[in-house]
């Protein structure tokens, strides 16, 4: 399977009143359940045979207590037939004739003792177990989005489809135990239906009618819940984004000063109400015919059972035959249901299987080269756009076109331009976020497309003004700029001397240590110039040939950026650079700057150069100026 969707996937949200998903479809499904096996059986295979082999034991152990508990009836009606053996119990066991049923009540006592420890620990295997594959799953699925290309997080479909998954990540461990669960009740159906069988036939064939309704009620309304829960993603979604911002240390100041609290609460209101519509409908329906079916089961039962009862009085059958009859009817019947019912519990799970296992078939399409070539190190001629045109996934307009340009080796370069220009498009394709559809990117003249991803991002340092605020201590939240020297505490505080965040960092009361961020506890947060710092300490501890930053000191006050930026230019002279910044006060420091305009080069000069000019540039640059005088 591609990363593009069937149209199966992607088709409109079907009607909660029917399941548009054909049987076909269902059927289909069934194939995750293998994937689902092989998937805990990598987890842990001990366990996995372990719970088993427990179940197989546990298959055999109904029809043994019925036909225990039928010899102790046979054995005390015997009893009780003949003369007494003494006028009290010393007398009786004196005899020999108590041997018998003692017997049969030791294996019949040992028999429950077995079975609830049995079942107890078949419990704690399966509890284990389970919270092995939950975690495994998760482990797995953040390896496989980590695979994924830019293009599926910035699609509000993919999204949902990650949601999903996520959702599918953590519980359906349990599957197995059902299916395990299914191989032992059908152990049990086949030895107490040959007991059956042996006595009366027939009443096999009544089976089908308490359970046959059933099974198609359970059927249905499996198929609905399914259609309903994943018809309603984006309205779930929704929901976890308002309960997320309505209860947030990051939003409470916005949504206390703009009185937003009513209108969060009103729309999550909304919205829960019609999920809860739905599902309730659902319940209820549910609830309605599961009571129509039960009934139909249990009047097929009674008259089974009021036929072996007859059979008993007319001398058939002895009392321990009726208990033993009856009990395996019952037994059988309720297995039956419990199985064909589990079927389609199993089948309705395959569906949610489906949201899970389908997003690991999702395939990133910026994929490695077959044979790839090493990063340039150090970069000697530069970088070179050449014709690169690119436009989003899904959308008609070209983000840039024709756009072609050359970023020297130790040049700083500023791309400056108003909101959609393409300036982070720009750097998307520069650090192969995406590729480009139109043109190459050159670096020393090897094309991007032909260099590992991995070695790229190993060679470049970002940072964009949307960068991520770790709940980490403030050395590690340097420290991820290199993870493979997330330790090295020397190299961290140098990388935080070079971004200033070093004197953030010291009027900490845990200095490096201190945790970050207000949603642990102890966490000090810090304001948004702070963090910046911290975050623009992440490219100096990349020590990368090519430094990119987007908008970095968007959070700073002019004093605190001309610091940052000085700093920049004197630990900068060796490395390549490309800076995207609002404030000319910045870009007036690079050594060239291009003027961007619906995704073309406008003008392209140094700063002096395009004042010269007297253009767009010239204009910008007076513009925001007059705003100081």
């Amino acid at each position: 399977m591609t990363s593009t969707d069937s149209p199966s996937r992607r088709g409109p949200r079907p009607s909660s009143s029917e399941p548009t998903g054909s049987f076909r479809e269902q059927l289909d499904n069934l194939r995750h359940l293998g994937r689902l096996v092989a998937q805990i059986w990598r987890t842990s295979r001990w366990l996995t045979g372990l719970s088993i082999g427990l179940r197989l034991v546990r298959a055999l152990q109904p029809v043994v207590m019925l036909y225990v508990g039928k010899l102790i009836i046979d054995e005390v009606v015997r009893l009780t037939g003949q003369p007494a053996a003494g006028s009290d119990f010393a007398q009786w066991w004196a005899s020999g004739e108590l041997t018998r049923i003692a017997e049969l009540l030791t294996i019949e006592f040992a028999l429950v003792i077995g079975t609830d420890l049995l079942n107890r620990f078949t419990s704690l295997v399966d509890s284990i177990l389970g919270e092995l594959h939950s975690n495994t799953v998760s482990i797995e699925l953040m390896q496989h989005a980590a695979r994924l290309d830019l293009r599926h997080f910035e699609s509000a479909e993919y999204q949902d489809r990650l949601e999903r998954a996520r959702r599918q990540a953590a519980g359906r461990s349990g599957l197995l135990a059902q299916l395990l669960g299914q191989a032992q009740d059908m152990i049990t159906v086949v030895t107490l239906a040959a007991g059956l069988f042996y006595y009366a036939p027939w009443l096999i064939l009544l089976l089908p009618l308490s359970f046959v309704p059933a099974i198609w009620g359970e059927t249905r309304f499996n198929t609905l819940s399914y259609y309903i829960s994943r018809g309603r993603t984006p309205e779930r979604r929704q929901l976890e984004y308002i309960r997320q911002i309505g209860a947030s240390a990051e939003t409470a100041k916005e949504i206390k000063l703009f009185g937003l609290g009513a209108f969060l609460v009103e729309r999550f209101r909304t919205l829960a109400q019609t999920i809860f519509l739905e599902n309730r409908k659902l319940a209820m329906d549910r609830s309605i015919w599961g009571a129509l079916f039960s009934s139909i089961s249990t009047l097929t039962y009674y008259g089974a059972y009021a036929f072996i009862v007859w059979r008993t009085i007319a001398g058939e059958f002895t009392i321990g035959d009726l208990a033993f009859l009856s009990g395996s009817f019952l037994r059988l019947n309720g297995l039956f249901q419990k199985i064909l019912l589990g079927f389609t519990q199993i089948a309705g799970q395959s569906l949610y299987l489906d949201d899970l296992f389908s997003f690991f078939e999702i395939q990133p399409t910026i994929l490695p080269p077959e044979h790839p070539k090493p990063f340039p190190t150090p970069i000697v001629q530069g970088i070179v756009f050449d014709n690169v045109g690119f436009r989003y996934p899904d959308t008609e307009t070209w983000a840039i076109r024709g756009l072609s340009f050359t970023l020297n080796a130790h040049e700083t370069l500023a791309l400056v331009g108003e909101n959609g220009a393409g300036k982070t498009t720009i750097v998307k394709l520069l650090t192969r976020l995406y590729d480009p559809d139109e043109g190459r990117i050159t670096i020393d003249g090897i094309d991007l497309r032909d260099m590992l991803i991995e070695d790229i991002h190993a060679h470049i340092g970002v940072i964009f003004q949307d960068f991520i605020r770790y709940s980490l201590t403030a050395a590690e939240n340097i420290g991820v700029g290199r993870i493979e020297d997330s330790t090295d505490i020397p190299r961290i505080e140098d990388a935080a001397e070079r971004s200033l965040a070093d004197t953030v960092i010291a009027k900490l009361p845990q200095k490096y240590d201190q945790p970050l961020g207000r949603l642990f506890n102890k966490g000090r947060d810090l304001s948004g110039g702070e963090w910046q710092k911290i975050a623009i300490g992440r490219a100096y501890m990349r020590d990368a040939d090519l430094i990119i930053l987007d908008e970095p000191t968007a959070a700073l006050d002019a004093k605190a950026e001309a610091e940052v930026f000085a700093r920049f230019k004197s630990l900068a002279t060796a490395k390549t650079a490309v800076i995207i910044s609002h404030r000319f006060s910045t870009v007036r420091m690079a050594d060239r700057i291009l003027v961007l305009e619906n995704g073309k080069i406008l003008e392209a000069g140094s700063h002096e150069d395009l004042l010269a000019l007297g253009g767009r540039y010239a204009e910008l640059f007076e513009l925001q100026a007059a705003g100081y005088r």
